[in-house]
């Protein structure tokens, strides 16, 4: 039978029907097999931050007192008077910074020798009869500067605090001008000095002051030795007995007592303690006790409350979950801390934390996923995040059938 015109162009039309079945068929199983799969976003976990209670602090019966803590900016915490007051022999622990900025000492060296004379002695006189603490001293006496230094510092010798000054800068006028220039270049705006002793009320300071002035003492290696010894035997000052009463105890290691009517016990202090393995260093100062053997115990009280208000807190335990995957095509997972994060913690310190979850398609579990910052007052702590769970291609049979999934 002749083909017909029609029938040829039914057979025409079905080869290629055919053919383009083929041909997309051809292009549409290798695209959809092949085709990369949208990522899936990680949905974060709500969970509250630690929270830390407040401290409880047993605060002296002073005028004012503050306490603060190395490797933590600004007072912890502080109680009455905000203004400048008599700091007594305070005044002494800025004298001792200021020598050694002009004439400095590493830790072990002795620095050079000081001849004493007729004018030392006159001074010891002159203090004895100011009724101020005075140690002996004889002409001809010669001590090193690192002894001059613990005669000031260790029993609060005034006479030899204003011979070291003098030494050092030649006149009492000389040296107060240097203090002056080194507590501006210290940033202690707020504490003034009018002579080296302590013995003029006009010499006075702020508790926010006298604290960074304790950082800078305990910075300073050959201070930080000095005030913490308990005694020490020069010639002829004879034996020299630490005037801090309470070193020794609570890791008490410094720094300088002070007493004046006008400024009452004054008693700048440190104290070392461990807290999650950690070792703190608390710094305080009390101005204006009624006698020191009132505010000793006192202090002494503060100190143990400020060392039970810091803690070592766990932030994350490894495993911890803090976001979940789940993906189109049913794999689920979850995104877990990779490991335990601990930090010492002072009370009432507020803490967050954010969560940075990768978008995920295909993970293998333990895979890194991410990082949640905890955010400690200051400090930041940094956890990784890791995958716990498999996120696996869906397989062919599900590509093939989600094929608006698959291009979305």
């Amino acid at each position: 039978m002749p083909v017909t015109s029609h029938t040829y162009r039914r057979r025409r039309l079905a080869v290629f029907g055919s053919a383009a079945v083929v041909l997309i068929a051809g292009a549409y199983l290798p695209m959809t097999l092949l085709a990369p799969l949208s990522p899936t976003a990680a949905v974060v976990v709500e969970t509250d931050a630690p929270v830390v209670p407040s401290a409880e602090l047993a605060w002296p019966q002073s005028t004012a007192v503050g306490v603060a803590a190395l490797g933590y900016p600004g007072m912890l915490a502080s109680a009455g008077s905000t203004e400048a007051l008599p700091m007594a022999s305070l005044t002494k622990v800025v004298g001792a910074l200021t020598i050694l900025d002009a004439h400095p000492l590493d830790l072990g060296q002795s620095g050079p020798d000081i001849t004493f004379t007729k004018q030392d002695v006159a001074l010891y006189g002159s203090y004895q009869a100011a009724q101020a603490t005075v140690k002996p001293v004889r002409s001809g006496l010669v001590l090193t500067q690192y002894e001059t230094l613990q005669a000031s510092l260790i029993p609060s010798a005034a006479n030899y605090a204003t011979s070291l000054a003098i030494w050092a800068f030649g006149s009492e006028k000389a040296f107060v001008e240097a203090a002056g220039e080194w507590l501006t270049k210290n940033g202690l705006a707020e504490t003034t000095v009018t002579e080296p002793t302590g013995l003029d009320p006009r010499n006075t300071s702020t508790v926010a002051d006298l604290v960074e002035l304790g950082r800078l003492a305990l910075s300073h290696p050959v201070v930080a030795e000095i005030v913490s010894t308990p005694a020490v035997t020069l010639p002829t000052a004879g034996l020299l007995e630490n005037s801090n009463k309470i070193l020794g105890s609570l890791g008490i290691d410094g720094i300088k007592t002070g007493t004046l009517p006008e400024a009452g016990a004054c008693l700048l202090f440190s104290s070392d303690f461990v807290v999650g393995g950690a070792t703190i260093t608390i710094i305080g100062v009390a101005l204006g006790g009624a006698l020191h053997s009132v505010q000793n115990p006192q202090i002494m009280e503060l100190v143990r409350t400020v060392q039970a208000g810091f803690t070592e807190i766990t932030l994350a335990t490894e495993g911890d979950e803090f976001a979940r995957y789940g993906t189109e095509w049913g794999d689920t997972a979850t995104a877990v801390a990779a490991s335990t994060a601990k930090t010492v913690v002072w009370g009432g310190t507020p803490i967050s934390f954010s969560v940075e979850a990768d978008s995920v398609t295909t993970a293998g579990n333990a895979s890194s996923v991410g990082t949640v910052t905890f955010t400690v007052g200051s400090q930041v702590v940094k956890v990784p995040l890791v995958l716990e769970g498999d996120l696996e291609d869906p397989g062919a049979a599900w590509r093939l059938g989600n094929p608006a999934l698959v291009f979305s």
